[in-house]
């Protein structure tokens, strides 16, 4: 964790009293995509686990979709460079790059998302289904889960769960970064996310729900709020989508028959 943190001075302030003191804060940095030499796009993020961000964001994008399809991962920290190498040339048109989108996420995510990417949706029809008991625990396990949190309060967490329990957990500044971290580890080591839930700390908006239906998942749940967009397009994929999961309550959105209530 050292490398995630950094100590900073604070003057606090209470009714009672005044005090100058140390106070431990999230560390963030920008780190550079670069894919077959040509640089991709800059992310801030937490630097920890930079070949799962890499790798997760790639494969979000649609620039990746499988383990084989990658050469080499170098990863310069010092400079915060993250270079990959895939196994068959990918060349981005030059249009692409200035069509990169600042997305709604923490740490100025970023995506090349178009109306053309929307229409080209992964409609996810899988009939896994999960009861609002395992809902509550999946998510009182997941908040007892980030120590980074606990430490520093500002970092977004996500999870790749089944119905028992969680199986990939990480963390970020950004709620995008996260997502894409737990994605980057499941190619890495093979980790098969057909049919599994999502649980995040984030708001959950529309370019989560179409990175989320890449992998074919069917349910995602947030202690936050959903947007409407996300409403509208986790409906039109097929994903149940659940937010405020707080205790014994949540709000299911969309594509509510996955949610067993007995």
């Amino acid at each position: 964790m050292p490398n995630e943190i950094a100590t900073v001075p604070i003057l606090k302030i209470t009714e009672e009293s005044r005090a100058h003191q140390d106070d431990v804060v999230a560390r963030e940095a920008p780190v550079t995509i670069i894919l077959n030499n040509q640089e991709l796009v800059t992310l801030l993020c937490t630097p920890k686990d930079l070949n799962y961000l890499a790798i997760g964001f790639l494969a979000s994008e649609g620039l990746l979709e499988k383990k084989s399809d990658i050469k080499q991962i170098a990863i310069d920290e010092g400079r915060g460079v993250v270079r990959v190498e895939t196994t068959e040339e990918i060349t981005m048109a030059n249009e692409l790059l200035f069509k990169r989108l600042i997305t709604s996420g923490c740490g100025r995510g970023a995506s090349f998302y178009t109306a053309a990417d929307v229409q080209k949706r992964t409609i996810v029809e899988s009939k896994t289904k999960i009861s609002a008991d395992e809902v509550s625990a999946l998510v009182r396990e997941f908040q007892h889960h980030s120590e980074l949190y606990r430490t520093t309060g500002g970092v977004h967490s996500a999870a790749l769960c089944d119905n028992k329990s969680i199986l990939v957990f990480n963390e970020d500044i950004g709620r995008h970064n996260a997502v894409d971290k737990i994605f980057g580890e499941c190619l890495l080591k093979d980790i098969d996310t057909d049919g599994k839930v999502i649980v995040t700390s984030g708001r959950i908006s529309s370019e989560i729900l179409l990175k989320v239906s890449r992998r074919n998942i069917p349910i995602i749940i947030s202690k936050s709020a959903p947007t409407d967009l996300g409403v509208k397009l986790a409906n039109e994929l097929g994903i149940t989508l659940c937010g405020f999961a707080r205790g014994k309550r949540v709000n299911v959105y969309t594509n509510d028959w996955r949610i067993a209530t007995t």
